[in-house]
């Protein structure tokens, strides 16, 4: 009976965290493209630096264009 308790937490610990990097994945995601990129991007132009600024902005557009965003 410990034995089939033991296999059953170990595999609830295994989902829960699976869950939780799935979550912090989704998290980092939302705040490098929604928060950081552009600041960066912003800091780079007020710094002076728009010809590095400019390239980066274009490619990240290009990229934007060809590739779907799922869910």
């Amino acid at each position: 009976m410990i034995t089939l308790f033991s296999i059953i937490l170990i595999v609830f610990i295994a989902k829960i965290a699976w869950f939780a990097l799935k979550a912090a994945w989704g998290i980092g995601k939302f705040v490098l493209g929604i928060i950081l990129f552009p600041l960066f991007l912003i800091a780079l132009v007020a710094g002076g630096l728009i010809y590095i600024a400019l390239p980066i902005l274009i490619i990240a557009g290009i990229i934007s264009l060809f590739t779907t965003r799922l869910a």
